[in-house]
C-alpha cells in the first residue's frame, strides 16, 4: 500500500488527473434525489457518474440518448455507469473507453456510495491502485444529511458522524419538513463536528453543481491551486478557540458519537526535513490509522521553493503534490487532522518522540 515514505522522487502535481467527487450520506438522506436533479442539467454534460443501479436514480427515458447493459448517456451528455465487478475495474474500464472514444470525453467523475455507510473504501480505491490514482484524483466528499432524521442518526450511528466529519460539502436535505428550531439545532451540531464545511440546505435536490465541485486542491479549469479553499485551516483554529465548538448544547458524554470526533490544525514555523516528516506520518498511519479519518496539509520542506500538499485518509496517503509557489506570504506549515478517539495530545506525543523541536512549535 502507498505511504509517504514510498515517494522517492520529488512530489508531483495532479492537476491534469480527472477530479472525482464522492457523494455519500446515510440511508434515505437524499443522494438519489440529488443525482436525479443533477444529471439532466446541461452543465453536467462532461460528467460521468458511477452508481450501483440505474433504477435507483429513476431516469426519465426521454432524457436518455443512448444506452447499453452497463451505461446510459443522457441528452445532456452526462454518462451514467454501473459498478462492474469492483470499483477499481470500473474506473479502469471507464477511462479506457474514454481514451478509445467509446464514451463521451468526461472531465469530471461522481461516485455515489449507495449501500456504503462509510466513504473510506471509495477513497482507498482512488489512492491505493496505481493505475487509478495516475488518472483520477479526489476533488471532494459531499455528504447529504436528512433534516428530519439527521439528529437521530447522528445519535445512533457513528458512521453518520464520520460521514459528516470528513465532508468537504455538507448538504442538509428535506429542510422544508422541519421547523426552524430543529434545523438550527442540526446546523449547530454539524458545525461542531465539521467546522470547515458550512452546511447548505437543499430542498428536493435542487442545488447548483458549482456548489458541490471545486473542493479539491486543484482547479481543473485553470490548472491552478487553491490552498485556502482546500485546507480551511482558519476554521480549525477558530474551533480550537471556541468559536465553533458545536457541543455547547449538550453535556460532554464519552459515549456520544460527536465527542469521539476531534478536528484541529497544527502549525509549524520552520521547514521540515522530508524524510522525517514522512516517517512521522507513516508512524501515525501505522499506529492509529483507522482513527485518522483525514489529514490535509501544506508543508514547507527543506530544499524546495514551493510548499508540498499532503493528504491522507486513515492508513493511506495520496502522492504528495509539489506546488509551484506559496499562496501568500505565510510560509508556515499547516496540517489539519480529523480524528476519531484520537486527540491533539496523542498526536503531539508522537511528534515529540520523532521531532522534539516540531512538537514545541506545535504546542506554541
Amino acid at each position: 500500500m502507498p505511504s509517504m515514505t514510498d515517494i522517492s522522487d520529488p512530489p508531483v502535481s495532479g492537476a491534469d488527473r480527472i477530479p472525482v467527487t464522492v457523494i455519500t450520506g446515510f440511508l434515505g438522506s437524499g443522494k438519489t434525489t440529488l443525482l436525479g436533479k443533477l444529471l439532466p442539467r446541461p452543465d453536467m454534460g462532461e460528467t460521468a457518474v458511477i452508481i450501483n443501479e440505474f433504477g435507483e436514480i429513476g431516469l426519465d427515458h426521454e432524457l436518455i440518448a443512448t444506452s447499453d447493459e452497463d451505461m446510459v448517456v443522457l441528452n445532456s451528455g452526462c454518462l451514467c455507469c454501473t459498478v462492474r465487478g469492483d470499483l477499481i475495474n470500473t474506473l479502469r474500464d471507464l477511462f479506457l473507453k474514454r481514451v478509445r472514444g467509446e464514451v463521451p470525453a468526461f472531465e469530471r467523475l461522481l461516485v455515489e456510495t449507495t449501500g456504503l455507510a462509510d466513504p473510506a473504501p471509495v477513497l482507498h480505491t482512488l489512492m491505493s491502485d496505481p493505475l487509478v490514482s495516475a488518472r483520477y484524483r479526489l476533488d471532494g466528499i459531499v455528504t447529504t444529511i436528512d433534516a428530519v432524521n439527521g439528529n437521530r442518526q447522528l445519535d445512533e450511528h457513528v458512521e453518520s458522524v464520520k460521514q459528516a466529519a470528513v465532508a468537504d460539502r455538507l448538504l442538509i436535505t428535506k429542510p422544508d419538513l422541519v421547523d426552524g428550531g430543529q434545523l438550527a439545532a442540526l446546523v449547530t451540531r454539524l458545525a461542531g463536528i465539521n467546522p470547515a464545511s458550512k452546511p447548505r440546505t437543499v430542498a428536493h435536490g435542487d442545488v447548483e453543481p458549482s456548489a458541490l465541485f471545486g473542493a479539491g486542491l486543484f482547479d481543473p479549469s485553470r490548472k491552478t491551486v487553491d490552498v485556502q479553499n482546500w485546507l480551511h485551516d482558519e476554521a480549525y483554529r477558530q474551533e480550537h478557540s471556541g468559536h465553533h465548538r458545536g457541543h455547547d448544547h449538550h453535556p460532554h458524554d464519552p459515549n456520544r458519537h460527536d465527542d469521539r470526533i476531534a478536528s484541529f490544525c497544527l502549525t509549524f514555523d520552520t521547514p521540515f526535513d522530508w524524510d522525517r516528516l514522512a516517517m512521522w506520518l507513516d508512524f501515525l498511519a501505522g499506529f492509529r490509522g483507522e482513527d485518522l479519518l483525514r489529514i490535509k496539509g501544506i508543508v514547507n520542506v527543506d530544499g524546495l521553493d514551493g510548499p508540498v500538499a499532503i493528504h491522507g485518509v486513515q492508513h493511506l496517503f495520496h502522492p504528495p503534490a509539489a506546488l509551484d509557489g506559496w499562496p501568500s506570504e505565510d510560509r508556515r506549515s499547516r496540517i489539519v487532522f480529523i480524528t476519531r478517539d484520537l486527540d491533539r495530545g496523542v498526536i503531539k506525543q508522537t511528534l515529540k518522540a520523532m521531532m522534539p523541536e516540531k512538537a514545541a512549535e506545535a504546542a506554541a
